[in-house]
Formats: structure tokens, sequence, C-alpha cells
């Protein structure tokens, strides 16, 4: 009965469950020790398993991506250009997500009893806060880029907060495979090949789980912020559609900003006909959550209804759905800072910068698989010194949110192999075919 029923649907009736069962809890002052004790724990497992994918999703991720390059002398040209734009375009999409957040501020709607609530929760994680601040600010300006290489990988592996490290590690391992001959780097790749999708299909196993991980979230933490009080839950639950609110806003901005101002600059495609020749990839993504299953189609769309030759297509498109997250680079972005803004941690110009690095650096990591981001995510808060258990907070519509930035990363992806097929002359005049038969089957099969 419920494999019949679309994750994204359960996810939410668990959500919606777990906030009702909170609220019923403290409505009727039932005893909160078997939500803590035997509820809890659920969501706990749950967050765990994300933190226990996390290394391997990474590597292997970025080991393959790099090696899919198939060759070095690639990059100097349609590599390059594919590579810079779309670390550009991510960089810019955290910067909007930085500027949102700081701005609209939705964390810090919340009153400061609510705020010392939920501290309390994570009061092990942020107890040696002060030392780490007072230890980092004694460290030398290049102790950041020193920190990236790692003395000992498998220590860097065996620590979440070191993910930089084991980022650096794989992208040397790529180019590494690239550079040695084809017949000895061909069983390597074939393993990680396959180890990859050991770990996406391991991915597909938690999120299996992932209802009742937020159901068990969202209901110990109504418990556990509310207490006797309902206000504080009310409150909680304002400032996240604020948040939601912050990351959408973001998101319309890439899409109407970024994406459009690239196509306008680079080709003579109009930006509605762009969005109306990859709509089919839009909405399959919306239904997905995974860039990494609509590669297929974006990759037709793209050559038969944009013009752009296989050649590029096959090269940027995949590399894109390996390195280019700009929806979940904004939402780690916002997420982070809400995070922080809810715990009433002040971050400093250095922590935000710090999000900049790690996320687009995650971003090149990040799985096109469900749940990849919040992933990435629990990667980023480490690295700022706010608990990674602070994902609990916005675990509860980030499904949503993962449909839309899904949308995002595929948008971008197809804008930027377009942009990158005009610069190569191989656009026939800037024109988008007319639509065909395969379009008409896709918007049929995901409508």
């Amino acid at each position: 009965m419920f494999k019949k029923i679309p994750l994204h649907t359960q996810i939410i009736a668990g959500l919606i469950l777990g906030l009702v069962f909170g609220l019923v809890i403290i409505k009727f002052g039932i005893d909160p020790e078997f939500t803590i004790n035997f509820i809890k724990p659920i969501g706990t497992i749950f967050i765990n398993s994300l933190k226990m994918i996390a290394v391997p999703l990474v590597f292997a991720s970025l080991v393959i991506g790099v090696a899919n390059l198939g060759d070095i002398s690639k990059l100097s040209r349609i590599g390059g250009k594919t590579i810079f734009a779309y670390f550009i375009t991510t960089i810019i999409a955290i910067t909007i997500g930085l500027l949102l957040v700081n701005i609209i501020k939705p964390g810090d709607s919340l009153p400061q009893e609510t705020r010392e609530s939920l501290m309390s929760l994570y009061d092990d994680a942020v107890g040696t806060k002060a030392e780490k601040a007072a230890e980092v600010s004694s460290q030398g300006p290049l102790q950041p880029l020193i920190e990236i290489v790692p003395e000992n990988i498998v220590k860097a592996a065996a620590d979440n907060s070191s993910m930089l490290q084991v980022v650096f590690f794989a992208i040397i391992v790529g180019i590494a495979l690239l550079q040695i001959p084809k017949e000895k780097a061909k069983n390597f790749i074939n393993f990680f090949d396959a180890f990859n999708d050991v770990i996406i299909k391991i991915v597909e196993y938690i999120m299996m789980i992932a209802p009742y991980g937020v159901f068990a979230l969202m209901a110990s933490l109504i418990v556990e912020i509310a207490g006797e009080n309902p206000d504080s839950a009310v409150e909680l639950l304002l400032a996240l559609l604020k948040y939601t609110l912050v990351v959408l806003g973001g998101l319309i901005l890439i899409i109407v900003g970024i994406y459009s101002v690239i196509l306008k600059s680079f080709t003579k495609i109009k930006f509605g006909d762009f969005l109306k020749a990859m709509r089919p990839a839009m909405l399959l993504g919306f239904s997905t959550s995974s860039s990494s299953a609509t590669l297929p189609v974006t990759m037709k769309l793209v050559e038969e209804e944009l013009g752009v030759s296989e050649e590029v297509s096959s090269f940027v498109l995949p590399l894109g759905a390996t390195i280019n997250m700009n929806g979940t680079s904004l939402y780690q972005a916002v997420a982070a800072v809400f995070i922080a803004q809810a715990l009433g941690m002040d971050l400093t110009i250095s922590q935000q910068l710090t999000i900049v690095l790690t996320a687009t650096l995650a971003a090149i990591g990040s799985a096109g698989v469900p749940g990849a981001g919040l992933i990435m995510l629990i990667i980023v808060l480490e690295a700022i010194g706010v608990p990674g258990a602070g994902v609990a907070l916005i675990i509860a519509p980030d499904r949503i949110l993962d449909m839309f930035r899904t949308v995002v990363n595929i948008t971008g992806d197809a804008t930027v192999c377009v942009a990158v097929a005009s610069t190569e002359g191989e656009l026939p005049d800037g024109l988008i075919r007319q639509s065909n038969p395969f379009t008409a089957n896709v918007e049929e099969g995901v409508g």
C-alpha cells in the first residue's frame, strides 16, 4: 500500500503527523518520556545514517566525476569554459542565499526563550564552541588553506568536519586517474563507478526511512521545545515558513536573474522559449528530485530542442549533474545561517566566507539524488562550528524544497550547456527547434 504513495507525499505526511502528535502530547499533558525515549531515537538513527554515508558519497562521486572528463586536454577549451561557468554560478547562488538570509533573518523571529530551549538540545555539540573560536583566532591567515591538505586521509575520512580534506584527496585521485595509462586506470574507475552506484542505492535505502525519521524529529522537537507552552511550537513553525519563503525566493531569483542573463549574453535564444523547451526535464526533476535520473531527458531535449551537439551535451551535462548544484548551494547557505540564527549563534564574516567555500566544494561532491543536499548541509554546518544535529530544524520542509532546487540545478546545467555550445558556434542561429513527439511523450509521462 505504502509503496504506491510517492516518497515526497509520505514525508509530508510524516511531517504533519509528527506535528500533530507533538501538539497532542502537549495539549493533553501526556508524559513526554515515551516520545523522548522511544520516538526520538528513530530520528537520531535517520540523522546518523545521513552522516554515515557522507564521506563515501562525496569521495565516490568526485572520483568518478573527475575521471569521466576522459582527457585533461578537454579542459583547455570546452572543459575550462564549463567548469568556470559552473563555479561562478555556484558562488553567485551562494552569495544570493547569504544576502537574503542575512537581510530577512528568518531565524531571528524566534523569541529568546525558544532559542534557549533549542540551544539546550545541542549543548553537547556546542559546548566547546568558545574553545574552538579561541583556537581559530590564534591561527595564521593561511591556516584554512593548510587544513585542506590532509596529513592522514584515513583520519580525515573518519571525521565529517574534515570533509574538505576528503574532497581535496578525491580530486587528486581523479586527476591522477586521467594521467596514468587507460588500461591501468580502467579497473580502478570501474570499481569506483560500481561503488558510486552502491552508495546511491544506500542513499535510496536511507530515504525509505525518511518519513519515519521526519515524524520522529518533528514530534520530539515539538515536545522538547514547546513543553507546556504550545506558543513556542507555533513560533518555530512560523520561522520555518519564513525560511522556506526565503529559499524559494532565492531559487526564483537564480532562474530569473542568473540564467536569463547568461542566455541573453551568450545566445540569441529567448528565455521564455528556453524554459518552454526544457519544461519536460524541469517537471521530471521536480517529481523525482534527482538531476541524475533526469539527465537522459535533459540531454535529449538540449540536443533535439535547442540544437546542441552530442559532443558538447555529453560532456557538459553529466559534469553538471556532478558539480553544478546552484539550487542546492543556495539552500545550504540559507539553511546554515538560519539554523545558526535559530540557535542564537552569530556567524562572523570569516564563517560566512567558509560557507561559500564549503558549499561550493560540497556541490562538487553532491550526488544528484534525493537527500544528498541534506547530507552536504551537515558538512557545511560542521565546517562553521554549528551543530550538525541542527538539521532537525529544517528537515520538515526539506523534501519539498528539494523538488524546487532540483529544478534549478537541472535548468542551470542546460543553461551552461547552451551557452558553451553557442561560444563554440554550434547553435543553429540561436533558434529553438519545433516541438517533437519526444517532448510530448515526456510531458505526458510526467504530468
